[in-house]
């Protein structure tokens, strides 16, 4: 008998050994991994009206810069696997030293914990989800930048790069579902201290309707308080695939977006104010179809085709005046993922009325891009 207790004894000793080394093994393979990651984006902007310049001021005494050699982007990404569960994220914007550096060159800087599939937590400085535009980077987008809605919310606090935490996670079901609940400062990115003690707190449901279309829907909602006064911004977004052939398809996406504008409001002088900031709202949809055909000889990957048309105002119930932007572009794809690309297209902007002096002026920004993905 005493000797089978010594036998089992020392049999649970070495597994308990074994399996101390595998993890042991396990975290110190995933502790200290380091990836990098970059993007390079230049382009070539030329626009249409020589007296509007390159960031769509008209210029009433013709004296406009209207045409430059670029660089938009130059990120380097780190990603650090602290253990198998924990990540650190650095995303840095080189091309931001051409001016003045404050408030810039850091996008992202956070860490993430993963508790398991369905909750993982996330601190520091990211973009919250809040619609469509933040479920992919940039490099990856179907047209040539970002929507004037993105732009519009993201400095209103409720997309681009915030400070703040997150809870988010997925489940796969029948209906795959993916959640995302942020609080965020909602004064954008590298400030020393929120600049109130009102918090942006937003969340998004995305719903995987169809699996074969890859059909999604999304829903996005939020509400905060900026200087002492409640705001709010809701959205939904819905985007599909459609094969079309062998090589063919057809890949679209559609976006609505509504919400306080509370950044214009609180920018005026109180003497200008007309109501309150409820008073003050945005709101823009757009539509972006991008047909796709897959080439794949030598080192051409892919040729796409898209046009995406926007519909934005930003002051809608006080002082009205809708901007129609259509983007039509032509792309490139070498290799893979879009590792390198050539964008050549247009930003067609129509407004109701034209301002003189201001950015609300109709303009054609004619575009030539490169980019590489490291």
């Amino acid at each position: 008998m005493n000797k089978l207790l010594m036998i089992l004894v020392f049999s649970l000793t070495g597994i308990f050994h074994v399996t101390a080394q595998e993890i042991a093994k396990k975290d110190s393979t995933a502790k200290g991994k380091i990836t990098m990651k970059g993007l390079f984006q230049a382009r070539y902007v030329f626009s249409g009206n020589k007296n509007v310049d390159l960031n769509g001021l008209q210029h009433p005494d013709g004296k406009a810069v209207y045409n430059d050699f670029d660089i938009k982007r130059a990120r380097l990404q780190f990603t650090s696997k602290i253990s198998d569960r924990t990540d650190v994220v650095l995303l840095l914007n080189l091309a931001d030293f051409k001016s003045d550096p404050k408030n810039k060159v850091l996008e992202n800087a956070y860490i993430t914990y993963r508790l398991d599939n369905y909750i993982n937590l996330k601190m520091g400085q990211f973009r919250p989800a809040f619609g469509l535009e933040d479920m992919y980077p940039v490099d990856v987008i179907k047209s040539l930048d970002y929507s004037n809605q993105y732009a519009a919310f993201g400095n209103n606090g409720w997309q681009s790069f915030q400070i703040g935490a997150s809870i988010y996670g997925a489940t796969h079901g029948e209906i795959p579902v993916k959640y995302e609940l942020s609080v965020v400062n909602g004064n954008n990115r590298n400030q020393v201290m929120d600049n109130d003690n009102g918090k942006h707190f937003s969340s998004r449901v995305e719903l995987g309707l169809q699996k074969s279309l890859n059909i999604k829907l999304g829903l996005n909602g939020g509400f905060a308080t900026v200087s002492g006064d409640n705001v709010y911004a809701s959205g939904v977004d819905l985007s599909g695939v459609i094969p079309l052939g062998k090589k063919w398809s057809l890949e679209l996406e559609t976006e609505f977006k509504q919400g306080n504008n509370h950044t214009y409001y609180f920018g005026l002088d109180s003497a200008k104010r007309v109501g309150g900031v409820g008073n003050y709202q945005m709101r823009g949809m757009y539509f972006l179809p991008n047909l796709r055909y897959a080439i794949n000889y030598h080192r051409l990957s892919s040729l796409e085709f898209s046009c995406r048309y926007e519909n934005f105002d930003s002051d809608f119930k006080h002082a009205s005046n809708p901007r129609q932007t259509w983007t039509p572009m032509v792309s490139a794809e070498f290799l893979k993922a879009y590792s390198a690309r050539i964008q050549v297209g247009v930003n067609i902007d129509r407004y109701k009325r034209n301002i003189p002096a201001t950015t609300q002026y109709n303009n054609e920004m004619f575009v030539i891009q490169v980019q590489s993905r490291l």
